[in-house]
């Protein structure tokens, strides 16, 4: 196996809270390392148009605390092609770029997997999303920064729903995940939560409306996953038909709650996670995601993290109904 002497790193999916922080981890750690690191722009568009320089230790100065990413971010339409593969291919070859170290999401780690398999590239991912919803690592960077985000969010929306007393139906981020609405309600004290991971199973409207606020409550808040069927306005607009006499409102959170200055968790994680990525390279990993379990880091296959279902604890949905009555 060829020696590897420079490495990529870029940023591509949805932001997330500890982006930077993993930026700044990746090229402190490599060039600690003897490595030399290459910035690429605007995801795999980047790569694809050699938007590529490169990163020293003062390009990541100052940036641990701040949201978003220097590095800019993009889903690629064209990194789906085999000729946009082939161009991101030939940049890496033009800049000497030996591995690739991905920080995103599932649709992000996916192409990295497709990349490395395609064209015999090392690739290391970071687990960067707010969903929380990729498998072998306990938490995801940019999750514990939306959570408190929305906490924030819904303590304010709470003040309204009381004095009004209104049922307020509140949509966060999640795609197909019910990590942050479950535990958001749970840490917001909410009346429900309304989550993709239960919604083959129950009615969870209507087993809402019979448990708690029929029977005591004037004013509630219920978390929503994100849908594009069944979204917050979707079960708002139940209410209004099936109970007309109670007062119903909708917030959706929407990019509220991707930005913002990572909290100490995601800082840590992502500079943990950024440290692995360059351990793994020095020990000749290859195509795997950067993860943490039980507080240990872990190297766990691509093709797992990114085809295997994150498991969903359902006795967090017992603890929800216990505190909500």
């Amino acid at each position: 196996m060829a020696r590897i002497n420079t490495i990529g790193v870029l940023t591509s999916g949805g932001d997330a809270p500890g982006m930077n922080a993993a930026i700044r981890a990746v090229t402190r750690a490599g060039i600690c390392n003897g490595f030399k690191i290459m910035g690429v722009y605007r995801g795999y568009d980047g790569l694809i148009n050699d938007e590529i320089e490169p990163f020293t230790t003062e390009n990541v100065s100052g940036i641990i605390m701040s949201g978003g990413t220097i590095l800019k971010t993009a889903r690629s339409k064209e990194f789906m092609t085999q000729e946009g593969k082939q161009k991101a291919y030939d940049n890496m070859q033009k800049h000497g770029i030996d591995a690739l170290i991905v920080i995103g999401g599932n649709g992000s780690l996916t192409g990295a997997w497709n990349f490395a398999r395609e064209f015999d590239v090392c690739c290391i991912g970071l687990p960067g999303t707010i969903d929380n919803d990729l498998y072998g690592t306990d938490s995801t960077i940019g999750y514990d920064t939306t959570m408190n985000t929305i906490m924030d969010c819904v303590d304010r929306i709470r003040d309204t729903a009381q004095s009004h007393e209104r049922i307020f139906f509140v949509e966060v981020m999640g795609r197909d995940a019910g990590f942050l609405a479950q535990n958001s309600a749970i840490a917001c004290g909410a009346e429900a939560a309304i989550i993709p991971e239960e919604s083959t199973e129950v009615d969870q409207l209507a087993r809402f409306m019979e448990r708690g606020i029929r029977k005591s409550k004037k004013s509630c808040i219920v978390i929503v996953s994100e849908s594009p069927k069944c979204g917050a306005l979707y079960y708002a607009d139940r209410v209004k038909k099936e109970f007309p006499n109670f007062d119903v409102r909708v917030s959706i959170l929407g990019h509220l709650q991707r930005g913002g200055r990572p909290t100490a968790h995601d800082r840590i994680l992502a500079s943990r996670t950024g440290v692995g990525a360059i351990e793994a390279i020095i020990q000749g990993q290859r195509n795997v995601m950067v993860g943490v379990r039980n507080n240990e880091i872990v190297y766990v296959p691509l093709t797992e993290a990114i085809r295997s279902d994150k498991p969903f604890d359902k006795k967090l949905i017992k603890v929800l109904d216990e505190l909500s009555i």
